[in-house]
């Protein structure tokens, strides 16, 4: 199963998570403005984003690449994870609605949140998210 780990990181907690993810998917990682693939290369992708602003996706970057592969997810097995320093994951929430909406499969059900700066628990869990999406 050929699995891509795509993510925004402004301070380094999405990034560290992005890389958990990666290794325990077996998956190439990528950060979305270095990502020049083509997502529907890919079987499983793991997207990456922490909360932004009031509580949405990151909106320079990862918003518009988020929307122009929202259309090719359908069929695709999806994880979700990112880190957050305020609110209760209402974009997260938001986030799973608009993929499982594209018709795609989310991993264990429901994205993945930290917040703040991963600790070592949280970075077995992101490692777990990427077994749970290779299999």
């Amino acid at each position: 199963m050929k699995t891509a780990v795509i993510y925004w990181s402004g301070t380094g907690n999405t990034e560290a998570m992005a890389k958990a993810v990666a290794e325990g998917a077996g998956a190439e990682c990528f950060a979305v403005s270095e990502f020049s693939g083509n997502v529907e290369d890919y079987d499983a992708i793991a997207l990456g984003c922490p909360a932004m602003g009031a509580e949405e996706l990151e909106d320079s970057e990862f918003e518009p690449f988020f929307a122009g592969i929202e259309g090719k997810l359908s069929g695709k097995k999806i994880a979700l994870f990112g880190s957050y320093g305020w609110g209760d994951g209402e974009w997260m929430r938001q986030w799973q609605d608009r993929v499982t909406g594209d018709g795609a499969t989310l991993v264990n059900g429901e994205g993945l949140i930290v917040n703040e700066t991963p600790d070592d628990d949280a970075l077995a869990s992101c490692k777990a998210l990427g077994e749970a999406l290779a299999k």
